[in-house]
């Protein structure tokens, strides 16, 4: 080795940073202030730069106290045009809540139109049925209506019981019949056929106050007086009920005899049997039309 550059005496003394964990005036001579002194004595080190302890090394000019402090030309981020300090996007802002009341408002709108359409539509084509219809001579349902077979067993309120003789119910060999004219019931038709014994009508009807009552009969006889009995309730009557040829029609005139003739008979509250029968003794030569009460 050259005078310039002796080297290191030992390899652990050729450490640079042996300062660092070597203590003050420890083995080998060397010191820890980092001045540059020998080693050894008489043995001049000149191979390396002179050691400091961490911390005294000076960068530039600006000495050991400057080290650890902020760099004159340091700027931070946020301060420089375009750096990192920018203003932070506001948050987008909810769109507000429609309110209830009006989402209610508009349904029930809807509903209201869908209701208006629906009873213009049911208008339209009840008027095009109408037209439809308008020519149609075919028989309505007042054509097709019968006559009641069925006696009546109520009569309309503040009213008295009446019915055609052919609702009545029939036995004995008593039938209905159209052959003659004439006669004052509904269809036209009568109840024929009374001149047979035990021939018989029986009307039941209902009042809804008891005591008498007038009972008429409307009838056609040919031209000459006939009777029937009268059982009301099961009870026969001692006095047969008269059917006089009021109408004076000619003997064998039956559509000329028609007329009518009325008996006072007792009735209970509620329901009634009313029977006209042919009984021994008896002229029966009599057609029956109708039926009904009235007070006496």
């Amino acid at each position: 080795m050259t005078a310039g550059n002796n080297g290191a005496d030992t390899p652990e003394n050729d450490d640079p940073f042996a300062h660092l964990y070597r203590s003050e005036g420890g083995e080998g001579g060397g010191t820890a202030s980092g001045t540059g002194a020998a080693r050894q004595p008489g043995v001049p080190r000149t191979s390396y730069n002179q050691v400091r302890t961490v911390g005294q090394r000076q960068y530039g000019s600006q000495g050991p106290s400057a080290y650890g402090r902020q760099n004159a030309h340091y700027a931070a981020p946020e301060t420089l045009p375009g750096g990192a300090d920018r203003t932070r996007p506001a948050p987008p802002v909810p769109a507000p809540r429609k309110s209830r009341n009006g989402l209610l408002i508009g349904a029930v709108a809807v509903v209201a139109v869908v209701c208006i359409g629906i009873g213009v539509a049911m208008l339209t084509n009840s008027g095009q049925s109408k037209d439809d219809t308008a020519g149609n001579s075919g028989p309505t349902a007042a054509d097709s209506v019968q006559p009641s077979t069925q006696p009546s067993t109520k009569p309309t309120p503040g009213a008295l019981p009446k019915d055609d003789a052919g609702a009545l119910r029939l036995e004995g060999g008593a039938t209905t019949a159209k052959d003659v004219p004439g006669a004052r019931s509904a269809s036209g038709s009568y109840v024929g056929g009374m001149n047979t014994p035990g021939a018989s009508a029986t009307w039941t009807l209902n009042v809804d106050t008891p005591g008498q009552y007038k009972l008429w009969v409307g009838y056609g006889v040919p031209g000459k007086d006939a009777n029937l009995t009268l059982t009301i309730n099961g009870q026969a009557l001692t006095r047969p009920i008269s059917l006089h040829n009021f109408a004076h029609a000619p003997e064998g005139a039956w559509d000329k005899g028609w007329t009518k003739s009325w008996s006072l008979i007792q009735l209970n509250k509620g329901t009634n049997t009313v029977k006209l029968s042919c009984e021994n003794g008896n002229q029966c030569e009599v057609n029956l039309d109708q039926v009904w009460l009235e007070r006496p």
